[in-house]
C-alpha cells in the first residue's frame, strides 16, 4: 500500500487521480489532499477519502470546511491548513511515497519542488512546473533520487517510447497536438472568437486555463519545454504534429527512421495509473481502443501564423534562464484576461510577445530568481493589458 498526497484534488486530473485510486484500493490510499476554493468538493473527497492532511486555499475557508465535514458525518476531522505553507505540507507529509502535482500554474511551484527534494515520485500533471525552473527541478530530482513521471498525456507517452530504448539512437520527440477548437479557423475567425468557442475543446474536458491554452497552442509550446527538461532534447530535436483525432499521444523517431508511437483511448486516467504504478502495469476497467478508431489518423503541420503562441515557447526555450518563467507568467494573466474578457482571443499572444521583450533574462540559479522572474513578468503583464490599446486588426 502506498499513500499518495493530490494536489489540485479537485481539479479534473485530481478527480481521475482519485478514480484510479478508488480502482486500485488494494495498492494506494490517500494521505493528504490540496485544492481551491471548491470546498464542498473537497468536503466530499476527504469523507470518501479520509486523508490525514487537507489543505484549503485560504485560511478563511477552514471553518466552513469542518462545518461541510460534519453535516457529511465526519467528526474525526484531518488536519486542516491553507495556503502556499498548506500545499508544501500536503506534498511534504510524512509517509507520503506519491505526490500527483495537478494544480495549475506557477501555484505549485514550491510544492512540487519539495516534495522532489524529499525524494518522493512526483506524478507531473503541472506544466508550468518545469516551464518555470527545470533546470533546478531535475536537479533536486536527481540529487534526491526522487523519480519524476509525467502525467501529460503527450509526456506520458514519450515516456511509454522510450522504455528500453538508447537516447543516443533517438532523433527526435514529437508531441502531438489536437489542434483544439480553432484548428481550421480562419484568422479572422479567431481575432473574434469568443470565450465560449475557446473554451468548446473537440477532443479533451479541462479545466479553463488548460482548455485555452489548448486553444492557442501555448499548451504544446509548454510541453516542448517540459519535454527538454524531462528527456534531456533541445528544442531543434522536439517537433508537434497537429493530429486531430487524439489517438497518436506522441511519438519517437529514431536515427534509422523507425517511428515508435503509443496510442491510447482519450482518458487521462489511463496515463495517471502508469505514472502512479510505474515500473509495473496493471489491468483497468477503461474501454480498449477500438480498431475501427485507426481507420483514419491524420497529421498535419502547425500553422505558427496562426497559432504565435507555440513559436513564443520555442523562443523561450531557446532563450533559456528564467526567459520561459516570464513567458509562463505572461500567459497566465494573458489567458485569465481573455476569459475575463478584458482582451481577444489573438491578444493573448501579443501580451505575452510584449511581456518576453522587456524581460531581462537571469540565469535560473534559484528559487528566488525564478519567483522573481515570475513576479515581474506578471507585472509587465497586467500593465500590458491594463494600459495598451490593441489595434484587433492586426495579429
Amino acid at each position: 500500500m502506498k499513500n499518495v498526497s493530490i494536489l489540485g484534488s479537485t481539479g479534473s486530473i485530481g478527480h481521475s487521480t482519485l478514480s484510479v485510486i478508488a480502482s486500485l484500493a488494494d495498492c494506494f490510499s490517500v494521505s493528504a489532499l490540496a485544492a481551491g476554493r471548491d470546498i464542498d468538493g473537497l468536503a466530499r473527497q476527504t469523507a470518501r477519502f479520509r486523508p490525514r492532511l487537507v489543505s484549503v486555499a485560504d485560511h478563511t475557508d477552514i471553518e466552513s470546511f469542518k462545518e461541510k465535514l460534519i453535516a457529511l458525518g465526519i467528526f474525526d476531522l484531518p488536519e486542516i491548513v491553507s495556503g502556499e505553507e498548506g500545499l508544501v505540507r500536503a506534498a511534504s507529509i510524512e509517509d507520503t511515497e506519491i505526490v500527483v502535482s495537478a494544480t495549475v500554474g506557477a501555484v505549485g511551484f514550491l510544492p512540487t519542488y519539495r516534495a522532489l527534494l524529499l525524494g518522493r515520485r512526483v506524478c507531473l500533471a503541472n506544466k508550468e512546473t518545469l516551464v518555470m525552473a527545470g533546470e533546478l527541478m531535475t536537479r533536486a530530482a536527481r540529487d534526491s533520487g526522487a523519480e519524476l513521471l509525467p502525467v501529460d498525456s503527450e509526456h506520458n507517452a514519450l515516456h511509454q517510447c522510450l522504455r528500453g530504448e538508447r537516447v543516443e539512437e533517438v532523433k527526435r520527440l514529437i508531441l502531438t497536438a489536437s489542434g483544439g477548437p480553432f484548428r481550421t479557423a480562419s484568422l479572422d475567425e479567431m481575432r473574434g472568437a469568443t470565450v465560449e468557442a475557446a473554451l468548446a475543446h473537440p477532443t479533451w474536458q479541462m479545466g479553463s486555463k488548460i482548455t485555452i491554452d489548448s486553444a492557442t497552442l501555448m499548451n504544446k509550446g509548454l510541453e516542448v519545454i517540459e519535454a527538454g527538461w524531462l528527456f534531456g532534447f533541445s528544442a531543434d530535436r522536439i517537433a508537434v504534429a497537429v493530429h486531430p483525432q487524439s489517438i497518436v499521444h506522441s511519438m519517437v523517431e529514431m536515427i534509422d527512421g523507425s517511428v515508435i508511437a503509443q496510442l491510447g483511448v482519450t482518458d487521462m486516467r489511463l496515463m495517471i495509473q502508469y505514472a502512479l504504478t510505474f515500473p509495473d502495469r496493471l489491468p483497468t476497467d477503461l474501454p480498449s481502443l477500438g480498431m475501427n478508431q485507426l481507420s483514419r489518423l491524420e497529421f498535419f503541420e502547425p500553422d505558427f501564423e496562426r497559432f504565435p503562441c507555440l513559436m513564443l515557447a520555442y523562443d523561450a526555450m531557446r532563450e533559456g534562464g528564467t526567459m520561459p518563467a516570464a513567458m509562463s507568467a505572461a500567459n497566465e494573466i494573458a489567458v485569465e484576461s481573455f476569459l475575463n474578457k478584458r482582451i481577444g482571443f489573438m491578444d493573448i499572444a501579443r501580451v505575452i510577445a510584449e511581456t518576453m521583450a522587456s524581460h531581462r533574462t537571469q540565469p535560473c540559479s534559484s528559487i528566488e530568481a525564478v519567483i522573481e522572474a515570475d513576479r515581474e513578468a506578471r507585472e509587465s503583464a497586467e500593465i500590458i493589458v491594463s494600459k495598451h490599446v490593441f489595434d484587433r486588426a492586426a495579429v
